[in-house]
């Protein structure tokens, strides 16, 4: 009977997902069950750490044992505002009267609550750690043989030419060594001798018959046993002697007295620098002995003594380097291998999500406007200014806007300037009044203040800053110029066209103006208008010398916004456009703003930092108008509230009620009332000059216009509660323009006469209205008008309204909303509206919600954006406190899904981690029965996942899952610490039913991954992976031993006979889980000894991946568990599992927390059963082409043959295998010989076989592997990322632990140990700078197809051969990692892959040196025996 999976067992509880995992597993798996890993049950972590309390305290690394205390805390971060102050009017939460607005306002001013997982950072693989020191500043440049024998080769000088090259060379006679022979009669032969520095920096003389030195030597003389040099003439004519150590000496002669000076001072300096080491050694010996301990001091100086006695200069040398000494000198600057890993030098940061950000407004492409003046050609002295320059002789206002040609749209609000000297302004008020809006003479009220700031600060404001956030070319930033209502623009404008006699005609304009000024000095009139690009490009370089257009006369036809545009269009192709030039300068520059950029206020004047109290050159920025497009929105973080009104025109030209109604004016009032004795409210922006709010704007007036069009825009700040009754009132006049030539202005009361109103209520079903209007105009004003305006009334012969013209819509209107409290979107509106009535406590309609929850489908997308966390915070409020309704959590859940998915598919989903992180904050449900957020969407979600009718919401949910399960964990947070649960051992934090909710949701993901992977690919690799981030979120919060349960549940649903995709998303749950920060605790790296046994401290050494070991160290047993069953799998498998593994250990070897040698002992030794993995698998790691013999290597034989290792020596194989004798043999006969020290692994008869890893995956059975497929065939990256990681735990395992170990394997399995040193040694040899550039060269030749047909071609079975076609298998995989590949090869990346691989060299022959040393200390009897 096939054993029922664990898993399945829970499955058959009712419920269809349960049964559709049944029946397909059946029918897919039936084999494989009989195949699985035994399931290993985990321990109970806080029953363990409960019972062994006391040995965890008293272990001196109990850091490593415990979770630190403190681990996770909830901050409130304030917001980071650009302002001085809130932008949420003060008591604007009491003000609020809808629950949207309450909400949004108070989104805009709580503080942001963040949770806090203190080690957070060491959450991650190695890549993220906190440390700087992954990659080692300065890497050490060590010196091969190897290379210098390349130089060698390459300038053929001479085989001497290694470190320092030769030092010199030339024809010396020498002296027989005779010693029989008396000095004076001994025989000097001609020698041709060369002076080189060895590897190690010792000198050498070697002599041969000719300067051809590629004959054998006649002689060496070896200098480090040199003590003096010295002239003896009596000899030989410019003889002199080398004294050595030993009394002996040589005797040279140089051919003239030059060269023997040039001979003797070269040998002086070598003598002068081997006794300055010699000293240098001695001081060091000195003092690493008195450090000693003193018995070893003692041994060190009786040797030193003996060997002193014995005067041999070779075992002094050796005498020096005690094995003391040695090991630690072999300690001095030892390097992190990890360093020299490819992928720590990569340090590729692709696919780490970048830090998440709170909500920021959005900065766009902004720039400064800077308004300096603006002259026409007719100047002249005005009122006292009688001493300085000429001005204008009457006033002109500018109004700024951008206008986007392409789109066909105005893109940012009016900025209003007024450039007027004073002496002209005084012409419009006079010297001692305000402005006529308001009424109220200067001085005769105490100065106001707005947000801070005195009003006469911000009346004449001549910079403003305007942002774009789609910047191109066909932008243009437009001036319309206005001057005081005159009469006709073409009259108005003649003076300054043609002008003759420039005095004369200055008098005659400023006596007019004068007049006009007085009378109607509150109506202006269009007068000229400019034009001038802003953006270069597309990347919005800002044009900053770019001049405007001339100034164009204002046509009286072409008015609109839309007339502009058009004639914009036409900029570019002046012949077109016939204009009117009137003469005159506009001078306003546009410029980048300044980074210190200060004293600026928003369009809401509200001061931002930085700000001086009592400036006088103050900045505003001007209102962008965005577009309505998804990807320029972004959630609002700000309090504003602006209506812009425009009114567009009145049609006029068939009305009989109003005889004169020609120069026609509209006044706009914003009001909240409509009785009789109401008056406006003080809240539109005011122009300059006047005061900041006022009561009413007027629209320009066209002369003599009929059916006038107004380009006029209105900016009203609306309050923040909205009624019925709030309404905008368009009062009409006709204005007197005829001046009596007397110069005797008419009566005041004669200039207005009003001929009609028209009103528009704000709101319309609680919403505002923005669309385009067309309004009926009445004749008379009475109480109660709002009443009037709809159709029905508007029939009903009705006693109190006049209509104009039958009551046609004769005013057409349109208004632009920006505002953050406010939203227009019906469905949003409707469910606030309904949320607040239930607040309220009304009775609730059954299924009433459900539809309101269902309409949000519905919400435009860029609304939902924008209001994003106030709709998710009201829904997540909505589904704790109604839990109790049926369907309502289900359907609320649907909704964030909904919204979710629209986020990630706009890409916003930026967004939604910001609004977790900062802005989500689980409130305590308001209704007893209510659960909390954690509850419900648990269970809420398995119910989604259990309806098998909607797939269509069953994988969106699966797809985006991340986000519930973030949610999840911060309220789970948040519930602990704000409850003080995290008091509480860890089994009480939680109810059993929430561990039972969410035992439940895991079952329920399962068969979505394991059964529906192939169907929805991306769907399952998420879930996938945010299920395992959320578990690792558990184990800092809950129950581990409980978590542990539900991973082991999860891990079970995959089998060993899954396809490769399923195996990679078993792995990168493992790598996500075991990248918990406290991983090392989770492991408990402490032995679990038998009570009985505890007294024996070998006895406890758990080295094996045995049942135990895997309950004890559950992450890590299950790690190593997965990986031995990898091993056995297909490259892509084997690869992604061993890429874990090592990644793991890279982190663990770099974290901060854990630099203590005993510390990373500990750590080590919790990876022994590793090293037992990779003796299982020796064979594969040592295959017979591997290992290079040191015996057998021919004497012909070049360096670079050796180091390239691919001599085949006809050796005996050396390969232990567990099934074998003590002596170990193969399958086909080869014994080994335990005095072989030198056994390689490389069978008889293997001469010059053809290259396997060219062969591919499916080659032949070897004999040497017959239990092992050629499948299975590790390569190069594989099995040096295995020897990697061996080789870590190796050189950090405490020395106790590893004699421990090696007494407790099995002869066979140790000398496999020390096989594995061996071929560690061969894997990460040195080869050489020229092997790099060739590896680099044969990489290149296959990715670009220099020659594909040698790569076809067998290999041949010469040395280059073998080397080629391995060089070509090893390429891709191994030195694309580090090399940077352009299409040639670089001096510099081949040097730092030298580097690298050389240090790496280093490092690895210093490990097997330390191991081997040791090792032979431990064993040296035995091995004598």
């Amino acid at each position: 009977m096939a054993e029922v999976r664990k898993f399945t067992k829970r499955l058959s509880k009712p419920g269809t997902a349960a049964e559709l995992r049944q029946s397909v597993s059946e029918a897919v798996r039936s084999s494989v069950v009989l195949e699985k890993t035994k399931v290993v049950e985990p321990l109970d972590y806080e029953n363990v750490i409960a019972q062994r309390k006391t040995q965890i305290y008293s272990d001196p690394l109990r850091d490593l044992l415990m979770f630190p205390m403190e681990d996770i805390s909830i901050s409130v971060i304030s917001r980071q505002r650009r302002t001085v102050q809130s932008t949420v009017p003060e008591d604007g939460e009491k003000r609020a009267q809808s629950l949207f607005v309450k909400e949004c306002i108070k989104t805009y001013s709580t503080d942001w609550h963040v949770v806090n997982y203190k080690y957070e950072d060491f959450s991650g693989d190695f890549r993220m750690l906190p440390c700087k020191s992954l990659r080692p500043e300065k890497i050490p440049n060590h010196v091969f043989e190897i290379d210098e024998d390349c130089e060698k080769d390459e300038d053929s000088s001479s085989l001497c030419s290694q470190k320092g090259g030769v030092i010199k060379q030339g024809w010396l006679h020498k002296a027989n060594v005779n010693s029989t022979i008396t000095v004076t009669m001994k025989v000097f032969k001609r020698r041709y001798f060369y002076l080189t520095q060895l590897p190690d920096g010792s000198y050498i003389l070697n002599s041969y018959k000719d300067e051809k030195n590629s004959k054998e030597s006649k002689g060496c003389i070896y200098l480090d046993a040199c003590i003096d040099v010295v002239q003896c003439p009596k000899m030989r004519r410019h003889a002199f002697e080398l004294k050595m150590l030993d009394k002996y000496s040589h005797y040279l002669a140089a051919e003239t007295e030059q060269e023997m000076e040039e001979w003797l001072i070269t040998l002086k300096k070598i003598i002068q620098i081997n006794t300055d080491s010699l000293v240098q050694e001695k001081k060091e010996t000195v003092e690493i002995s008195q450090d000693d301990e003193p018995s070893s001091q003692g041994k060190a100086e009786n040797i030193m003594a003996s060997l002193e006695r014995s005067m041999h200069p070779e075992l002094m040398k050796y005498g020096r380097e005690t094995e003391q000494l040695n090991k630690l000198s072999r300690g001095d600057g030892r390097q992190n291998l990890f360093s020299f890993d490819s992928e720590v030098q990569r340090l590729d940061f692709s696919g780490i999500e970048p830090d998440i950000k709170p909500f920021e407004e959005k900065c766009n492409k902004r720039f400064l406007v800077n308004c300096h003046d603006l002259m026409f050609n007719i100047l002249g002295q005005v009122g006292d200014n009688a001493k300085g320059p000429p001005t204008n002789v009457e006033p002109f206002f500018i109004n700024l806007a951008l206008f986007d040609v392409k789109n066909n749209c105005k893109i940012s609000a009016d900025f209003h300037v007024d450039l007027n000297p004073p002496s002209v302004r005084e012409m419009l008020w006079g010297p001692s009044s305000q402005p006529a809006t308001d009424g109220t003479p200067r001085g005769s009220s105490p100065e106001s203040f707005i947000h801070g700031i005195a009003e006469s600060q911000l009346r004449f404001i001549k910079q403003g800053i305007f942002s774009v956030t789609n910047p191109h070319p066909e932008i243009f930033l437009v001036a319309r110029i206005e001057k005081v209502l005159q009469g006709n623009i073409t009259h108005c404008a003649e003076p300054y066209i043609k002008n003759s006699d420039p005095a004369k005609t200055a008098q005659k304009v400023h006596r007019t103006a004068k007049q006009v000024c007085s009378r109607l000095g509150q109506y202006r009139m269009p007068f000229a208008w400019a034009a001038r690009p802003i953006f270069k490009d597309i990347q919005g370089s800002l044009d900053v010398d770019g001049r405007f257009s001339p100034l164009y006369k204002q046509d009286s036809s072409k008015l609109s916004n839309e007339d502009i545009l058009k004639l914009l269009s036409e900029y570019k192709k002046p012949e077109k456009t016939k204009l009117q030039i009137i003469p005159g300068q506009l001078n306003i520059t546009v410029e980048c703003v300044p980074v210190d950029f200060s004293n600026c206020i928003t369009s809401s004047y509200v001061p931002l930092k930085p700000f001086e109290k009592n400036c006088q050159n103050i900045t505003v920025e001007v209102e962008e108008f965005v577009p309505e497009m998804t990807k320029y929105c972004y959630p609002f973080t700000i309090y504003k509230n602006h209506l812009y009104v425009y009114p567009l025109q009145l049609k006029y030209d068939s009305q009989k009620t109003f005889a004169k109604a020609r120069n026609i004016a509209v006044c706009v009032e914003f009001r909240d009332s409509d009785e009789s004795d109401a008056s406006a409210l003080k809240c539109i922006y005011g122009k300059p000059a006047g005061s900041v709010f006022t009561t009413n704007a007027y629209a320009v007036v066209s002369h003599h216009n009929q059916n006038p069009e107004f380009y006029d825009e209105i900016k009203i700040e609306l309050p923040i509660h909205l009624h019925q009754k709030h309404h905008l009132l368009f009062t009409f006049y006709h204005v007197s323009c005829e001046i009596n030539t007397k110069g005797t202005t008419k009566k005041q009361d004669t200039v207005e006469t009003p001929v009609g109103f028209a009103w528009v209520p704000l709101l319309k079903d609680g919403r505002i209205i923005t669309l385009e209007q067309q309004l009926p105009v009445s004749a008379n004003l009475p109480p109660g008008y709002m009443n009037l305006n709809d159709a029905e009334s508007r029939r009903q012969p009705n006693v109190d309204i006049k209509w104009v013209d039958g009551a046609k819509p004769l005013l057409k209107i349109k208004s632009h909303l920006e505002s953050t409290i406010y939203t227009q979107d019906l469905h949003v509106h409707k469910f606030f509206q309904h949320c607040q009535l239930i607040q309220s406590g009304s009775k609730e309609v059954p299924g009433e919600l459900i539809k309101y929850l269902k309409c949000l489908h519905a919400m435009e997308i860029q609304v939902m954006i924008q209001f994003l966390p106030v709709i998710l915070m009201q829904l997540f409020q909505v589904l704790t406190n109604m839990t109790h309704e049926d369907d309502v959590p289900f359907n609320c859940t649907m909704v964030l899904l909904h919204i979710v998915s629209k986020c990630h598919e706009e890409g916003l989903d930026n967004y939604l981690r910001s609004f977790i992180k900062y802005s989500f904050r689980p409130e305590k449900p308001s209704a007893p029965q209510a659960q909390l957020i954690h509850e419900t969407l648990a269970t809420t979600m398995i119910a989604i996942l259990k309806q098998s009718a909607d797939f269509l919401a069953i994988n969106k949910l699966l797809k985006y899952s991340w986000f519930f399960f973030e949610i999840i964990a911060k309220s789970m947070a948040t519930y602990l610490l704000e409850e003080n649960k995290i008091k509480l051992p860890r089994g009480q934090r939680f109810s059993e039913a929430y561990h039972h909710v969410l035992h439940s949701l895991l079952l329920a993901i399962i068969p979505h991954v394991t059964i529906r992977y192939a169907e929805i690919p991306d769907e399952s690799r998420n879930v996938n992976y945010s299920l395992a981030s959320f578990l690792k979120r558990c184990l800092t919060l809950m129950d581990r031993g409980f978590v542990f349960n539900l991973i082991n549940d999860y891990i079970s649903g995959f089998s060993p006979k899954d396809p490769k995709v399923l195996a990679e998303y078993k792995f990168e749950f493992l790598q996500t889980i075991c990248n918990h920060e406290h991983y090392i605790p989770l492991n408990l790296p402490m032995a679990f000894a038998k009570p009985k046994l505890q007294r024996v401290q070998d006895s406890n050494l758990e080295y094996s991946l045995s049942d135990e070991y895997c309950k004890h160290h559950f992450l890590v047993g299950l790690l190593l568990r997965e990986t031995s069953i990898a091993l056995q799998d297909n490259y892509e498998i084997r690869y992604t599992a061993i890429s874990v593994i090592k990644n793991l250990l890279i982190k663990h070897a770099f974290d901060t927390r854990y630099q203590h040698k005993n510390q990373q002992a500990k750590i080590a030794q919790l990876y022994l059963p590793f090293v037992g993995l990779l003796l299982e698998n020796i064979q594969r790691l040592a295959g017979r082409d591997t290992l290079y013999s040191c015996a057998a290597m021919p004497n012909s034989a070049s360096r670079d043959e050796f180091a390239c290792g691919f001599t085949s020596p006809t050796n005996r194989g050396s390969l232990s295998t567990d099934k074998d004798t003590a002596y170990g043999s193969f399958q086909n006969g080869h014994g080994i010989k335990r005095e072989d020290s030198r056994g390689s692994l490389i069978p008889e008869g293997a001469t010059g076989f053809p290259d396997q890893s060219s062969t591919g995956e499916n080659t032949r059975q070897s004999s040497t592997r017959s239990s092992v497929s050629q499948y299975n065939r590790l390569d190069q990256y594989e099995i040096r990322s295995l020897l990697m990681c061996y080789l870590y735990i190796v050189k950090m395992i405490s020395e106790d632990t590893l004699l421990t170990y090696w007494n407790k394997v099995s002869p066979q399995k140790l000398i496999n140990i020390l096989i594995l040193l061996e071929v560690c040694l061969f894997h990460f040899r040195y080869m050489g700078k020229r092997n790099i550039a060739r590896v680099h060269d044969a990489w290149l030749s296959k990715h670009f197809g220099v020659d594909r047909k040698s790569q076809t071609m067998p290999a041949l079975r010469n040395r280059s051969g073998i080397m080629q076609a391995r060089l070509q298998h090893l390429s891709s995989l191994e030195s694309s990692f580090t090399l940077n590949h352009s299409s040639s090869t670089t001096e510099a990346n081949i040097f730092h892959q030298a580097l690298l691989e050389g240090n790496t060299a280093m490092e690895v022959s210093l490990t097997v040196l330390d191991t081997i040393s040791f090792f032979t200390q431990c064993f040296k009897v035995k091995m004598k025996s």
